[in-house]
């Protein structure tokens, strides 16, 4: 999405545990802005529209009519709440179980599998027809989408095969040059 606004900035990979980092955001979540208030500006929807809406310029948004501004919302809603959140237990299996037993972690992991295919299966019915998540555009959905079908890829058997739409939208993204940067620069590409 900075790419996409065009103004210079600075990633930073931080540790979530940081005492540093923890001092500045007590929740340790990222991504988190440093936008010149009193705080980092954190949560990724937030941080997503709080761009779109300082740089207008770079169309990002679709308040076309209150109706596509609440589908936008929607499915800000639903990536916030619903498909990120489902990939915690694959990456921390550990956080859902008392047991430190490989096997009962591994069915954690297969748990949470479920649950994203499922959540994919959602996606796959909105972007069925659709170049872009919502309206005739790129949104700042586009980004926000990006990383967690780049996940899939990876960490769900058969990755995004059985999600054709989602697949060709995350293809369709790969293209874009800015998208390009970004993934060389955090090293997945």
């Amino acid at each position: 999405m900075l790419e996409w606004i065009g103004e210079p900035y600075r990633a930073v990979k931080v540790d979530h545990h940081d005492p540093e980092f923890i001092r500045i955001n007590p929740a340790g979540a990222v991504p988190a802005l440093d936008y010149g208030g009193d705080r980092p500006l954190t949560q990724c929807a937030a941080v997503l529209q709080y761009l779109a809406r300082k740089h207008p310029e770079a169309d990002l948004m679709d308040d076309s009519s209150v109706e596509a501004a609440a589908e936008l919302q929607r499915w800000s809603a639903f990536l916030t709440g619903d498909l990120h959140p489902a990939f915690f237990p694959i990456y921390f299996p550990g956080r859902y179980t008392v047991s430190t037993d490989a096997a009962a972690q591994e069915e954690v992991r297969a748990a949470a599998i479920a649950v994203v295919r499922t959540r994919l299966g959602l996606l796959e019915r909105q972007m069925t027809g659709r170049l872009w998540m919502v309206g005739g555009k790129r949104t700042i959905l586009d980004a926000y989408v990006t990383p967690m079908l780049n996940w899939s890829k990876s960490l769900i058997p058969g990755g995004l095969d059985d999600f054709p739409a989602a697949r060709a939208h995350h293809d369709w993204m790969l293209r874009d040059a800015a998208v390009r940067k970004v993934m060389e620069d955090e090293g997945l590409a």
